[in-house]
């Protein structure tokens, strides 16, 4: 980086901190801090929802993935695709609720305190961990440009994650909501700048390297790229030496996300409970995600210019994940104008963006379910917003800890990502059904701990015979698949790479980096034939750190085919093996049914998490629901009334309206689908149903765009 990239970053960080400032001015009480009054409209609707949404992580994952599985590794962050239409419906629901924090939803809903306080305890972890997978993704990016590992003898991220946490900090803190979605819309700016900025000059630099540029121009770079790599890698869904999403992965990863994203913290906020009205929360919503799909267009598109390139460079050979930073170092660097600060910059508010305001929700949670619940119920507005403000100091300085502390950044956000299912099954049937009742929601948060956080760890140890088990410690089949194709030019580069990344390894001595740089790539002249060969499987069912063999490895063919240029082998493993790690008690649910899943590959073994994770806490809510006594109907009426009563833009007439909803709640529940029944679906008004359909064409118009962009040269 030059002086200018480091001008550009420093105006950046006194930016924030002046919004912050200027936005503290306007913070007078709690709702304006934790919702910024509610008087956001369409545009910081968008930017907030899009902010929030879109993760420093993000770009990084995309680019690892693309280098290694093509356009199909787009699906590392465009998983979230086919859930936004199902943000026009729950933008409403948010609105409607015209609650501070989803922690007061669980206490209206299911008249619980204690619920309220567990719901914020998940959110502090979720979001410590969440953000500390940003802060991680940050500190690698910012390695290559900056052009050094270590400062002051400490590693890069010992410095960058704490100055980055002090930035968030200061302006999140002390400015609230407001402050986070005003950055949020300056900060949207430069991470679609981030999502653009290096496809021209990338393209330009194709051209420079391998083309002509006194006749050739950007449109040219897509046609070197096609020559350069590979066509399977231009696979969207999988290819023969490429491809690590298959679709039935897809739809389990959709399903996933589509049970816990409601749950997530910061939805009450961005989600739409800060907007004016319900159209601004429902149309912010779904544009900001939408925009963030596109953004992931531009990442996937990044990655397969990189990968055209920079195949040969051995810092990526060492560490895909350094991709988007290496690229951004060579493509934007010799230009000189301080675009490689922009670039840190843009990934930095990518991270910002999200960290502001998940640090504000989960203050918001702290304050409201905790202080004023427990410890002081009488507490003044000021002493409400100083307790929530030393609480965002605490999240970001815990989430910086993590990122500083974990090396594990996929673990992080896995954790992350699986403790919504705790309340999932809570919040769907409670919007829906009357029979939910506290006590049944605790019953079932208590299982779901127990079966997939308590018991995974503890079985192992109350039976350490499982670990020996050999029905429970054997490999799912090793496929080993030969592509016999012609080399590339991306392919004579890789090799180049290889070789350069691993001489460095054992100069150094780095047996571990060794290992993570894997073995040889296949090499000869671009035009010649070469043999890729891929191999998958061999990996453990129930057990999540793997297997270790008892001795030497044995494995004997199942099956072997060919199929054009392909030729696969099929083997079994006829060694005996030791699990390692926490026990998937989940997947004992099939074993006990005698399904034998050796033979299922990676993209069906994620598939079957789907059935247990997703199934068993509706269905032990419903049934504990059943057996436990009735929530009083009372509050229950007051609840559904106010879930079907449309929201007014002025606070006064809103209050009007709901007072005459509580009054007479059954003239609204002529709407519902199922009259006198405990089931609260209501009919959908003609905007509902519209909106959800459109949205869903925009998201297959979203894949055609991509595949038409990847296409382009071919």
């Amino acid at each position: 980086m030059n002086v200018i990239d480091y001008i550009v970053l420093i105006v950046y960080f006194i930016t924030m901190v002046a919004i912050g400032i200027w936005s503290m001015r306007k913070v007078k009480g709690q709702e304006d801090y934790f919702m910024g009054g509610r008087g956001f409209g369409k545009l910081l609707q968008t930017f907030a929802a899009f902010g929030a949404g879109t993760g420093a992580h993000e770009p990084v994952t995309v680019g690892r993935t693309g280098w290694t599985s093509g356009l199909s590794g787009v699906w590392s962050a465009l998983m979230w695709l086919f859930v936004t239409p199902i943000y026009w419906i729950t933008g409403v629901w948010y609105r409607r609720m015209r609650h501070l924090t989803l922690g007061d939803w669980f206490v209206e809903r299911y008249q619980s305190r204690g619920l309220g306080a567990a719901y914020t305890l998940f959110a502090i972890i979720f979001y410590m961990f969440y953000l500390s997978t940003m802060l991680s993704a940050i500190a690698k990016f910012a390695v290559p440009l900056l052009g050094f590992e270590t400062i002051w003898g400490m590693e890069l991220k010992y410095v960058v994650v704490p100055v980055i946490a002090f930035i968030v900090i200061i302006y999140g803190v002390l400015g609230g909501l407001t402050a986070a979605y005003y950055t949020d819309l300056i900060q949207g700016v430069f991470i679609i700048l981030l999502s653009v900025l290096l496809i021209p000059y990338g393209l330009l630099a194709l051209v420079k390297e391998f083309g002509d540029p006194a006749t050739q121009g950007v449109m040219d770079g897509f046609r070197i790229m096609h020559e350069r790599v590979a066509d399977d890698y231009f696979n969207l869904f999988s290819g023969p030496s490429a491809g690590e999403f298959p679709i039935p992965y897809i739809i389990s990863l959709t399903l996933l996300v589509l049970v816990g994203i409601v749950v997530q913290p910061h939805f009450i906020a961005t989600g739409g409970g800060s907007a004016k009205s319900e159209d601004e929360a429902r149309i912010g919503l779904v544009t900001g995600n939408f925009l963030k799909r596109l953004c992931t267009v531009g990442w996937a598109l990044t990655a397969l210019i990189a990968l055209a390139l920079l195949a040969g460079n051995a810092e990526i050979a060492s560490d895909p994940d350094r991709v988007w930073g290496v690229a951004a170092r060579e493509i934007l660097g010799p230009l000189n104008l301080g675009l490689v600060g922009l670039m840190l910059a843009c990934l930095m508010a990518a991270m910002m963006s999200s960290a502001d305001t998940y640090m504000i929700v989960t203050s918001g949670l702290v304050t409201r379910n905790v202080f004023a619940a427990y410890i002081n119920p009488a507490a003044s507005e000021k002493t409400c917003l100083l307790v929530a403000r030393i609480t965002g100091l605490v999240i970001i300085l815990g989430a910086s800890i993590i990122a500083v502390v974990e090396s594990d950044v996929f673990g992080q956000f896995k954790l992350a990502v699986e403790l919504p299912i705790l309340f999932a099954a809570p919040f769907w049937i409670g919007m829906f059904w009357r029979r939910a009742n506290r006590r049944a929601v605790w019953m079932t948060i208590a299982f779901s701990v127990l079966f997939f956080f308590v018991l995974p760890s503890l079985l192992p140890k109350l039976m350490p015979g499982l670990r020996e088990n050999d029905a429970l410690t054997q490999p799912t089949h090793r496929v080993t698949k030969t592509v016999t194709r012609p080399a590339t030019a991306a392919d004579v580069a890789r090799h180049e790479g290889w070789v350069k990344a691993t001489s460095e390894a054992r100069a150094k001595g780095d047996e571990e980096l060794l290992a993570k740089i894997g073995p040889e790539p296949p090499t000869g002249e671009p035009g010649e034939n070469i043999e890729i060969t891929l191999r998958s499987g061999g990996k453990p069912i129930f057990w999540r750190d793997g297997l270790e063999a008892k001795g030497a490895e044995g494995w004997e063919a199942v099956s072997k085919s060919t199929e054009g240029n392909t030729h696969t082998l099929v083997e079994r493993a006829v060694h005996k093996n030791t699990g390692l790690g926490s026990f998937n008690a989940d997947f004992l649910l099939y074993h006990l049914l005698g399904f034998d899943l050796s033979g299922a590959s990676k993209a069906m073994i994620e598939t079957l998490r789907l059935p247990p994770r997703l199934l068993m806490p509706f269905l032990v809510l419903i049934i504990c629901s059943f057996l436990t006594k009735r929530q009083d109907k009372e509050s229950l009426d007051r609840y559904y009334a106010k879930m079907r009563t449309v929201v007014d833009p002025d606070p006064e007439k809103d209050r009007l309206k709901l007072e005459a909803s509580y009054a007479n709640p059954e003239v609204l529940a002529e709407r519902k689908i199922f009259p006198k029944s405990d089931w609260e679906f209501t009919k959908p008004r003609p905007m509902d149903w519209i909106g959800f359909l459109v949205a869903v064409a925009i998201c297959f118009a979203i894949i055609g765009l991509l595949v038409w962009l990847a296409g382009i040269g071919a």
